[in-house]
């Protein structure tokens, strides 16, 4: 889905659509009562990263550093189309179970001889009970218009989301925030795009949440000469791939360049012709501590079934 224009800023079409906003607030604090009472445990400790915005907020890489860490972890995600995030987790020598049944795929991480489950999304699914919930922002979009769907990008709202959450991390977080109001531990992130080795001028492409950060993020290392934004999870087709060629040979571009979690949707190919720009994230050293003592402490071992 392409991120609408009305998701960062309050217009007209956002104040139209609020009252199916209400609706949705409604129907979706039903379902979430009810499927709260068919919830199930794993034997292991369950982290989930989730968020309450819809779309990209930077959260898969945060996955990733949290299952590095997590000596002996499995990662658990619902697998989207090409399954662009967890190529990226594998790629760095993680375990990922996919599919659309959370609970098949925790136990199959059970068997896989996991000791920690890290959740991909899901803190809004209640069928699988978390032992911890970090709820990640990016402090550059905050709550966007800070409106539900589908007259903004909140999932629920953040007040009631976060009585839930058990710690939060805001990437790019700014001075002037309210984060804290929460009373919840908040711990900073950054992240920043690295220059894998690149010289002269970029044709930039991205299918990401909010793509504009991606064009941002590498201002500062390229002389970007033309951008060219997708929906997100986009599924890209040799006729794009072919336009985008053309589109960088026309801006007289040294070298096409885009996300890893595009990349790796890419047909071998047009990966030999096309770049990715790596992310390093960086959590600060308190949540390191935060989580040490989370998994010293004793847990349930009730099994998934």
């Amino acid at each position: 889905m392409k991120t609408p224009s009305w998701f960062l800023k309050r217009n007209i079409i956002a104040i139209f659509l609020l009252p199916f906003s209400l609706v949705y607030l409604l129907i979706s604090m039903f379902v979430f009562k009810y499927r709260s009472l068919w919830q199930k445990q794993s034997k292991n400790p369950v982290i989930c990263i989730g968020n309450i915005m819809a779309g990209g907020v930077g959260k898969t890489p945060i996955v990733r550093e949290v299952a590095k860490f997590l000596k002996n972890s499995a990662v658990v995600m619902r697998g989207y189309k090409g399954g662009d995030e967890a190529r990226m987790l594998e790629s760095s020598g993680i375990k990922v179970f996919t599919g659309a049944n959370r609970k098949k795929s925790i136990l199959a991480a059970e068997q896989s001889g996991a000791k920690y489950i890290v959740m991909d999304d899901g803190f809004q699914n209640p069928t699988i009970k978390k032992d911890l919930s970090i709820v990640v922002f990016d402090g550059l979009i905050a709550g966007g218009n800070k409106f539900p769907l589908p007259a903004g990008p909140l999932r629920e709202l953040v007040c009631t989301g976060l009585k839930r959450a058990d710690a939060l991390i805001i990437i790019n977080r700014q001075k002037k925030d309210t984060w804290d109001k929460f009373g919840k531990p908040v711990f900073a992130a950054t992240t920043k795009h690295i220059n894998p080795g690149i010289r002269g001028k970029v044709f930039a492409f991205a299918g990401i949440g909010y793509p504009k950060k991606f064009f941002n993020g590498i201002g500062d290392l390229f002389t970007v000469v033309g951008e060219k934004p997708f929906p997100d999870h986009y599924n890209y087709t040799v006729r794009d791939l072919e336009q985008i060629i053309l589109d960088a040979t026309t801006a007289d571009a040294d070298h096409i360049v885009t996300t890893e979690k595009d990349w790796v949707r890419l047909p071998e190919k047009y990966q030999e012709i096309i770049d990715f720009i790596p992310m390093e994230t960086h959590i600060e050293k308190g949540f390191w501590t935060f989580i040490s003592e989370f998994i010293h402490k004793p847990m349930n071992n009730k099994h998934i079934r």
